[in-house]
């Protein structure tokens, strides 16, 4: 999403509620997350994830990765307006051609990366690389829903009166997301044992745990 306008469009977008949630849930799903910790957060968009995870875990230290620079522009003036570039540092890199910033994160978190990859391999694969041993991991993603009348549900109730980019752009993320079991078994493939993947809301579904490397 590295348009401007697309990726204006979408840091103006009323995500508050769900954003929140999600970032709730860690806390919930994961138990006690260590309060002071390096953080890994994939795929950080404009920042309000990676805003309300710093806020929710003020010990943290977070290195906040994107594609986009259109992104990372709306990124860095959030991390401004909230005074948190002591905490938080903002890096492009494409995966998996680019270098990622550290290794050895105690958490690693992402939301919304996994469907945009063609490949979901790429995820776990960084997952893998960057997560300490015992690393705390929370990925939430959108889950394709079963049917284009589902679909059409999901859109008309969260995407109602939203610019047509962020409805068109919704309708073609949840066709490109995974469902549940796809996911299991990605994981599978990748070695990545300790994580569970759970239906989070309607719409979500989530990737948490703690990492446990498989031969």
């Amino acid at each position: 999403m590295d348009d401007a306008v697309q990726a204006a469009a979408y840091a103006q977008g009323d995500f508050a509620i769900a954003h929140q949630f999600l970032v709730d849930q860690a806390g919930r799903l994961l138990g006690d997350l260590p309060p002071e910790a390096r953080a890994l957060d994939l795929g950080c968009g404009p920042g309000d994830v990676t805003v309300r995870f710093a806020r929710a875990w003020p010990g943290w230290h977070i290195d906040a990765v994107d594609g986009a620079e259109a992104m990372l522009a709306l990124a860095r003036a959030r991390l401004r307006a909230e005074a948190l570039q002591a905490r938080v540092r903002l890096y492009r890199a494409v995966l998996p051609h680019d270098p990622l910033p550290g290794s050895g994160y105690q958490v690693v978190l992402s939301n919304s990366l996994l469907h945009h990859l063609h490949d979901p391999q790429v995820l776990w694969s960084a997952v893998r690389a960057v997560a300490a041993p015992a690393a705390a991991v929370y990925v939430t993603d959108l889950r394709r829903p079963a049917d284009e009348a589902e679909l059409h549900r999901l859109i008309e109730t969260y995407g109602a009166g939203g610019p047509a980019v962020l409805q068109r752009d919704f309708a073609a993320s949840l066709r490109a997301a995974f469902t549940v079991q796809e996911v299991r078994g990605q994981l599978a493939a990748a070695g990545l044992a300790g994580l569970d993947v759970l239906a989070l809301t309607d719409r979500h579904l989530a990737v948490v745990g703690c990492l446990r490397l498989a031969c």
